[in-house]
């Protein structure tokens, strides 16, 4: 860090154990100067929030509560929209952002996510609570939370093999070769 001039904010650090069993013992600190760090059960990473057992719960949770909420303003003001100004806003990248965290868990898990998602799709074309939502997918060109995230993991590892990825992600390619 201080070869890169960069200084830690202890107010904001964290200390996360990931243990590879459960009987792993949480009394471990580490000392930093005059802070002493204690393990947290969370732990946040640049938005999103990573859980000692791995479960994604408090992330999962977080997103969704955020995006009811922006669900809920822009129904608020739903009457006064086009459908495809509604589209528009309601394409809330909330869904997406380290979504790839979530990648191998199971649909019960994403559920939370993915029932956004299918309000919002409700959302823009002011459809009741009970209309399925595949239809309204398809005409969206929306595709489900667990798909988004496959795509989203396959393209990046398709444009790191043909070399069309970033430098850092092209470069590890070669490496590994």
């Amino acid at each position: 860090m201080r070869e890169h001039h960069l200084k830690l904010n202890l107010a904001k650090s964290e200390f996360l154990i990931i243990p590879d069993c459960n009987s792993i013992n949480h009394n471990l600190t580490v000392q930093l100067g005059s802070t002493t760090l204690k393990p947290t059960r969370t732990a946040r990473n640049l938005g999103g929030i990573l859980y000692d057992s791995l479960t994604f719960t408090d992330h999962i949770s977080t997103t969704a509560r955020s995006c009811r909420l922006i669900l809920y303003n822009i129904k608020n003001i739903r009457p006064y929209l086009t459908e495809q100004a509604t589209q528009i806003l309601v394409l809330v990248s909330k869904l997406d952002y380290c979504n790839s965290l979530l990648s191998g868990l199971p649909a019960s898990s994403i559920k939370p996510i993915q029932m956004i998602q299918n309000a919002a799709a409700r959302l823009v074309f002011s459809l009741p609570k009970r209309t399925h939502f595949t239809p309204l997918f398809i005409s969206l060109h929306w595709l489900s939370v667990a798909t988004r995230i496959k795509f989203k993991a396959l393209m990046v590892s398709y444009k790191t093999l043909s070399r069309t990825a970033p430098s850092y992600l092209s470069s590890q390619s070669t490496a590994d070769a």
